[in-house]
């Protein structure tokens, strides 16, 4: 289709690789004779970007000229598709020297910043900025770089009228955002891109960016919250003059960096060149991040964490313009521990107006005991009669009762007074007991068969409210009309954060990809992403709109199954949560054939099957939450972890020759099949093998010409529970072989370095 659209002026070759916003293309230019690079908008980015303003932004891009600056040759829309296009050059990337090299030279390091300073100096004399420097956009030619992409970003994001981050989408690479971009600031200056060009100048010293993390979360609190370490801890022979430059076009405040590019450079070539101190500028990054969060006036706080029997609880009174934060850990007695065991529920509540909290305990066996009460500021609890295995706690909107789950699928609610429970419902699902009161005095809970139901507080006939089983942890929304949904499909791979109207019925999609979210009467909505991260966005709860971009708020809260993300939140502001640092699981470690271990990955998690890529740059394995598996790829160099799969239980991935592809078995709507899927995610899972032919058939290897995909399973009618070795072919034919075939289980076949023979497991000596 893109082909045909652009017939009349380019003849597409082939595809050169594929970033966060576009797809590039080498084509030929049918009227200059000459090869270009055309890049084409991702068509979800394009979808919510109107062309004719597209096309009228990137203007400003093709009036530059600048030895320095990839020019623009043309712009449009076509058949859908928007596209831009530029020179073709013969060269690499900065990130392609980096991941070779990891590390430059100190005398190339600072040329190559100096002449990209000397185009962004250029840029920014005329008003444009580029919002996206990083080493992908630096093309290096015979040495010298070029700036690519210059304008795109500002492009985009006016074209975009502001919707980039309702619409799930972002600008910029984390790594090297500026902590304005980061904290979504609407004014952003050329010191943005000073500190953008400053980061990839650490890395060319340093062999990283300032700031790393397991995900971009994780990247973006370190870049809003701590100073980068001075470049001389990794690297003792960078100049003084070119440590302190670094560090100063490092503030996280834009006014203390650079004035311009122009400034930088001319510090990074004077050997006198000094700052204040090291002691000064810690101190004036700690006043940034400082002021910066008072700024943004946050209904919640950043916390302290807590491991399995403690939790944290964070306050703020949300009155600007300088809120207090309060920050502190709630721990409890071995005799009344707090039940931090349970997967599949939050046991803890915070009372409206902040002052109690009520969670389920477990006994020293660590069976379910009784709910108890707390005052915030008294160091015991009192217990609730008639609580005992009582889950899933939630208070009334007046906080003058609890209402709860029981462990035999019971609702109820308990007097914080004192008194008897009173049953209000005998069908809560048991596996997922969450509830929401709401100010209409309904409480809305999760029934038997994931069902959503709505009963009267005071008891009476439930009423279902959906039945399609996708709706989880639910948040009434003031008014009673509307509630907030994690909607959940098949394993809840990859959930929404929904709004259900409860007379229509009807269901729209607030933040893809997003779980459990909560409602503050200061305006604003907090949610959780699938890494333990929680956001907050401006959101006016009348209309059911978002008004304006998320910001980081936590990026370390525990999750469970389906998401049952371990955080609470109260009217008033206090947070209450459990820290997401597991205290089991399994690392992925390397062994030597000496017995010497070396910890590659080190979070804890549910960690299955990892596999080299042929490069060894790269690992690939599953991780389980709760009944979900997904393969997961981490990258060692770059030391970051992105899914592959997003649906279903995925297992026993293994890498073609090439490293291009995974093959993985996956089970989906009920079906066993052999999948396959490209490594960088740019088309999704394709099956190669249907799990009827091969029942419970799963891949183990290829073989080393590529041409075949191993896997165990069953032969066609056998369900005697014998497995046995197969081959596909990965041709468009698909033929099918069998290897090993014997009344024996055989499982787990690899191939050899040299092709020739296949190694596998059997039960046939018992």
């Amino acid at each position: 289709r893109l082909t045909a659209a652009l017939a009349d002026r380019y003849r597409i070759e082939r595809e050169l690789g594929m970033g966060g916003m576009a797809t590039v293309y080498l084509a030929h230019d049918l009227k200059h004779d000459r090869l270009v690079a055309v890049k084409v908008l991702k068509p979800e980015l394009a979808a919510v970007l109107g062309a004719e303003r597209f096309v009228v932004e990137i203007k400003t891009t093709a009036s530059m000229s600048h030895p320095h600056i990839l020019p623009l040759f043309d712009s449009g829309a076509a058949d859908g598709f928007l596209f831009y296009v530029m020179p073709y050059i013969e060269g690499e990337t900065l990130r392609s020297k980096l991941d070779r090299e990891t590390q430059l030279g100190i005398d190339e390091s600072v040329r190559i910043a100096r002449e990209v300073l000397d185009a962004l100096e250029y840029a920014h004399g005329r008003g444009v900025i580029h919002r996206d420097i990083k080493p992908e956009n630096i093309l290096m030619q015979g040495g010298r770089p070029m700036i690519a992409d210059f304008g795109i970003a500002l492009a985009v994001s006016a074209a975009a009228g502001g919707r980039m981050t309702e619409t799930g989408l972002s600008l910029g690479t984390p790594h090297y955002m500026s902590p304005e971009q980061a904290t979504a600031e609407k004014e952003i200056t050329g010191r943005a891109d000073i500190y953008s060009l400053a980061s990839v100048l650490y890395e060319m010293l340093t062999g990283e960016p300032p700031h790393m993390g397991n995900s971009a979360q994780q990247i973006i609190m370190k870049i809003i919250t701590e100073p980068a370490a001075a470049v001389t801890k990794f690297r003792k022979s960078v100049p003084a003059n070119v440590a302190a430059a670094v560090a100063k076009a490092l503030e996280k405040l834009p006014a203390d960096r650079f004035a311009s590019a122009r400034e930088f450079g001319e510090a990074l070539g004077n050997p006198t060149f000094t700052t204040t101190g090291t002691a000064g500028a810690a101190g004036a990054a700690a006043g940034a991040v400082a002021g910066r969060t008072r700024a943004l006036h946050w209904a919640v706080g950043a916390g302290a964490g807590v491991l399995a029997t403690a939790a944290a609880f964070t306050l703020l009174r949300s009155a600007p313009p300088a809120p207090d934060v309060v920050r502190f850990e709630l721990t409890f007695p071995e005799a009344v521990r707090l039940d931090a065991q349970s997967d599949e529920d939050v046991s803890f509540a915070i009372s409206p107006d902040g002052k109690r909290i009520v969670f389920a305990t477990r006994d020293s066996l660590g069976a379910l005991s009784t709910l108890h009460i707390r005052e915030i500021g008294q160091l015991t609890s009192t217990p609730l009669p008639g609580t005992e295995q009582a889950i899933a706690p939630f208070f009334s909107p007046d906080g003058l009762w609890v209402g709860f789950a029981t462990d035999d699928d019971q609702l109820k609610k308990v007097p914080i007074g004192g008194g008897p429970p009173i049953t209000l419902a005998k069908d809560v699902q048991g596996t997922v007991a969450s509830g929401s009161w709401g100010d209409d005095g309904s409480i809305i809970y999760t029934s038997r068969g994931f069902r959503v139901s709505r009963i009267s507080g005071t008891g009476g006939a439930p009423e279902v409210l959906d039945s399609l089983g996708q709706l989880l942890w639910p948040f009434v929304l003031p008014g009673s009309r509307a509630i907030l949904f994690e909607s959940c499909t098949t394993g809840c791979g990859t959930p929404d954060l929904v709004l259900f109207d409860v007379v229509t019925k009807e269901i729209e999609v607030l933040v893809p990809g997003a779980a459990r979210g909560w409602y503050l009467p200061s305006g604003q909505l907090l949610y959780a992403t699938q890494d333990g991260a929680i956001f907050a966005v401006p959101f006016d709860a009348a209309s059911g709109e978002l008004r304006g971009t998320a910001a980081p708020v936590l990026d370390d809260v525990r999750n469970g199954w389906l998401n049952g993300f371990r955080f609470v939140v109260s009217p008033s502001g206090a947070m209450m949560y459990l820290r997401g640092t597991q205290t089991s699981g399994s690392q992925l470690v390397a062994v030597d054939r000496a017995g010497r271990g070396t910890v590659v990955l080190p979070m804890l998690a549910d960690w299955g099957a990892p596999r080299w890529s042929p490069t060894r740059d790269r690992i690939v394995a599953t991780k389980t939450v709760g009944d979900a598996s997904q393969v997961m790829i981490y990258d060692t160099g770059s030391q970051t972890l992105s899914q592959l799969t997003s649906e279903g239980r995925n297992q026993r991935p293994s890498w073609s020759p090439d490293g291009s592809r995974v093959a993985f078995y996956t089970e989906r709507d009920g079906t066993y099949d052999l999948h396959w899927m490209p490594a960088d995610r740019s088309m999704p899972s394709e099956r190669v093998v249907e799990g009827e032919d091969t029942f419970n058939g799963s891949a183990t290897s290829w073989s080393r010409d590529g041409n075949w995909i191993l896997f165990d399973g069953f032969a066609t009618g056998n369900r005697s529970g014998n497995e046995d070795m197969f081959a596909v072919g990965t041709g468009s034919d698909r033929k099918r072989i069998t290897l090993l075939q014997t009344p024996a289980n055989e499982q787990s076949g690899v191939v050899s370095p040299d092709g020739r023979w296949l190694a596998y497991t059997s039960d046939e000596g018992g």
